[in-house]
């Protein structure tokens, strides 16, 4: 697929804005992220719709990713990393260097690619960003943690181990266990990044699973590279394509009808 995005009219042509009667959760405006002289996202806005599940999906190299660390901030942990434009959160732009990190990323939650528990016991991977947030009281820890766990999917498996090492549950398990461990700050907005690329099927299914239940209380933003992983969970899709947005739409639209052949290309394999 060889594209020329400046033939594309980017950011304009081919991305439906949202209904102004939907409410949105977080956008971008103009989002540009550099690394030294290498310009990654090249002015990006979007618009993602709350209690959604939105799929950022485009071949290696087309900075879903980067753009997925944008909307928490998580580039500022790269010193080479610069990042203009707005992201707006609840009427802020939450890129300003004057609005706090923490505070962000508390509302706006992160899953890894790989599962990350820490070396800790099953409670304490889910109490302990409770505690640091001053979360106090053996009842109403026990309540969240158990709270987090049901919500992840997760609860009847491990009730009964609390206090067992995280690192002996299954890949699934675990990665079921950082959302859990995400959603214990109660975010209002869930940012996972290749979340099931390192599980086996049933896993990947239970992820999957956990993700359609969650969306009725959070806003989801998934970055994968599975196709039908996109179009079985998703309910708008953006496709990404050397840090541009190509297009952007219905999940179901985007898979069946999409505006442009490369979009076309690149959902039906015909990429490369």
């Amino acid at each position: 697929m060889a594209v020329n995005p400046e033939e594309t009219d980017l950011n304009k042509k081919h991305i439906v804005t949202l209904n102004e009667k939907e409410p949105l959760a977080i956008s971008t405006k103009d989002l540009h992220v550099y690394y030294g002289k290498f310009e990654a996202i090249k002015g990006v806005s979007l618009e993602f719709e709350k209690n959604k599940i939105t799929s950022l999906i485009g071949p290696s190299g087309s900075a879903k990713s980067t753009y997925l660390r944008s909307l928490n901030r998580m580039n500022d942990e790269i010193s080479s990393a610069k990042v203009t434009g707005e992201i707006l959160y609840k009427n802020v732009n939450i890129n300003d260097p004057e609005v706090d990190v923490y505070t962000t990323r508390k509302q706006i939650g992160m899953v890894f690619q790989s599962p990350n528990p820490f070396s800790k016991s099953i409670y304490e991977n889910i109490a302990f960003g409770l505690k640091r947030h001053g979360v106090k009281g053996k009842e109403t820890l026990d309540k969240a943690v158990e709270t987090s766990l049901k919500q992840a999917a997760l609860w009847d498996q491990v009730k009964d181990k609390l206090n067992q090492s995280a690192l002996a549950l299954s890949g699934g398990q675990q990665q079921r266990l950082c959302i859990a461990r995400a959603i214990a700050l109660k975010p209002e907005i869930l940012l996972l990044d290749e979340p099931a690329s390192a599980l086996d099927p049933i896993s990947t299914s239970q992820v999957e699973e956990t993700l359609i239940e969650l969306k009725e209380n959070y806003t989801i933003i998934i970055v994968t590279h599975n196709m039908q992983q996109a179009s079985r969970i998703s309910d708008r899709t953006a496709f990404f394509y050397l840090g541009h947005v190509l297009e952007y739409d219905e999940t179901r639209k985007i898979f069946t009808n999409p505006t442009i052949q490369a979009t076309e290309d690149y959902v039906s394999g015909h990429y490369g």
